[in-house]
């Protein structure tokens, strides 16, 4: 027993040697190792968060918009057949043949549509050319198809803009959505060019959506400023209750708010109602589905995204600027703009480009009470991702908002800094 409990003993004390003889430099290593896989697990979990709902889905965006699989997968052959074509003169023999086997299988496989489809978007009328030539290649099950075939399958066929069309959508990547979000195309001869003017629409729907994006800022700022300079200089009973009806409208949904303009800007809403019986205007005004009301709505929504940043800034500045400026003589007016205004810049910039770029990107608003003349680009980019199912189209378009908003933000940083973003 007494030799057991020594040799016990003894192994205990040689443990602690053991652990003893590691270097210190070593274990701080080890200690600070282990202190970031803490760091890293804690924010693993919001990572993966922005990574999934954020950051993939751009870049997923970012790709489609430049993504042409159509012609590559479901024509292969046709597609490496035209590489080798020089889209100018007659299409060889060899291509006529590959592009007609690879319409019978696409026909069988039911893709031809998919074909169809897309050539569509690049010249009207590809889409039924595509199908009635693979339809009757089907039936007829031609071994080496020639030009005149294709011409007795549709005489569409002897013009060689269509088979230019095919060519320019043949490859894996294309700037053919990109291009047509700026209202301009590759033409036949393929150069750049601009697309017919009745068919140039994006552009002007872009400057719209930065005007009225601009303009609700400009007002939300007028009006929110001095809801901000109460807040922060009132009494706290006073800017309690401001500060509730402030953060009212978040305890409703975006489209309940917007539902109930519609009712209140009628021609016989609330508004016009109230307006008449004040004796301000005779006749109703025409507020719903035109400008004025996605303007009135428009700041209604992001008035309290303006007023808080501005809050934070301004409840922040010491009232002791104003008094010393006043005691050497300013008058109240210069040094509110001279001392207090300056000081206000980062909650104006945070508030003003939290509000614009909010603007950009709304949709039910203007198609809830807007007009066809007041749909901006985010009503577009919907529309082809759900009804034309043009994803395509929707991405290139999401694109331009996406890289707008960063030149926006990147300009916001180099004139403010990173620092001076303040939203509460």
């Amino acid at each position: 027993m007494e030799q057991a409990s020594t040799h016990t003993s003894s192994q205990s004390d040689v443990l602690p040697q053991v652990e003893d003889d590691i270097p210190l430099k070593v274990k701080l290593k080890r200690a600070e190792r282990m202190r970031k896989y803490r760091a890293m697990a804690l924010i693993a979990p919001l990572f993966l968060f922005i990574l999934g709902v954020f950051a993939i889905p751009i870049a997923i965006m970012m790709w489609r918009a430049i993504d042409n699989p159509e012609v590559v997968e479901y024509l292969p052959q046709t597609a490496i057949e035209l590489k080798n074509w020089d889209g100018q003169s007659e299409p060889t023999p060899e291509l006529t043949a590959v592009f007609a086997r690879d319409l019978v299988l696409a026909y069988k496989e039911k893709t031809a549509s998919t074909v169809g489809k897309r050539l569509n978007y690049d010249v009207s009328g590809m889409r039924s050319l595509i199908s009635r030539t693979a339809r009757k290649f089907n039936r007829t099950q031609p071994v080496q198809a020639t030009m005149d075939d294709f011409v007795k399958a549709d005489k569409r066929w002897a013009q060689l803009r269509y088979w230019k069309t095919l060519k320019r959508a043949s490859g894996s990547l294309t700037p053919f959505y990109v291009l047509n979000a700026f209202d301009m195309k590759i033409n036949d001869e393929g150069e750049i060019a601009s697309v017919p003017e009745s068919q140039a629409i994006y552009s002007n729907i872009f400057w719209r959506t930065m005007w009225i994006a601009g303009v609700v800022t400009a007002a939300s700022l007028l009006i929110g400023f001095p809801i901000a300079y109460l807040l922060a200089n009132t009494s706290s009973k006073v800017s309690n209750l401001l500060m509730f009806c402030v953060l009212l409208p978040f305890w409703t949904s975006l489209l309940v708010r917007t539902s109930a303009w519609v009712v209140l800007l009628q021609k016989n809403g609330v508004v016009n109602s109230s307006l008449m019986g004040l004796g301000i205007i005779d006749e109703p005004l025409t507020m719903l589905f035109a400008r004025p009301g996605v303007y009135i709505a428009f700041i209604h929504l992001l008035l309290p995204f303006v007023i808080l940043p501005l809050y934070s800034v301004m409840k922040s500045i010491s009232p002791a600027y104003m008094r010393a400026a006043e005691s050497l003589g300013a008058h109240p007016a210069v040094a509110f703009v001279r001392v207090y205004l300056p000081q206000t810049l980062p909650g104006i910039g945070a508030g003003g480009i939290l509000a614009f770029i909010l603007a950009i990107g709304y949709y039910i608003t203007p198609a809830l009470i807007g007009g066809p003349q007041d749909q901006m680009l985010s009503y577009f980019i919907a529309n082809h991702a759900n009804s034309t199912l043009n994803w395509g189209l929707a991405s290139a378009l999401g694109a331009v908002l996406l890289v707008t908003t960063m030149i926006l933000f990147t300009i916001y940083n180099r004139l403010t800094g990173a620092s001076g973003v303040k939203m509460g």
